[in-house]
């Protein structure tokens, strides 16, 4: 029976094997680092999902964002199921429990950033009720 939870860091390395399936390559450090910065932060928020021996088998990162081009935002930073458990509705309930934290902390719309090539990731968030509302190009410049 599949549990949502708040991450943990005792979960690193489990969420830094998912992140790399998701696209993103990460050592258990790396996420360890990166949750630091964010557990007990009242603006952000990640939930695991988790398989019989609570281990996690997805995640989800929901944030706040204060923005003066938009009021009562909250954006998903991530989401991703491992492999194996895949198409068996644990994206559905990562995703009702993360519009759940962001209703219960003052947001009225959830946003989320696809990459173009993400059509299986596409088709779950429209069937959710999630509607595409502009193409834009992401720009980064390292800083260091």
């Amino acid at each position: 029976m599949t549990r949502i939870r708040p991450m943990v860091a005792t979960d690193a390395s489990r969420v830094a094997d998912l992140t790399t399936q998701l696209g993103y390559p990460s050592t258990p450090e790396q996420i360890s680092t990166r949750f630091a910065a964010i557990d007990g932060r009242p603006e952000s928020v990640v939930l695991v999902a988790t398989d019989d021996s609570d281990a996690p088998i997805g995640w989800i990162q929901a944030s706040r964002v204060a923005a003066l081009a938009e009021s009562d935002v909250a954006m998903i930073g991530g989401l991703v199921v491992g492999d194996g458990h895949r198409s068996g509705g644990i994206g559905a309930e990562l995703l009702d429990a993360a519009e759940e934290w962001a209703r219960e902390h003052g947001a009225v719309t959830m946003s989320v950033r696809s990459r173009t090539e993400r059509a299986r990731a596409h088709r779950f968030y429209e069937a959710h009720g999630y509607r595409q509302i502009k193409l834009s190009h992401v720009f980064a410049k390292p800083l260091s």
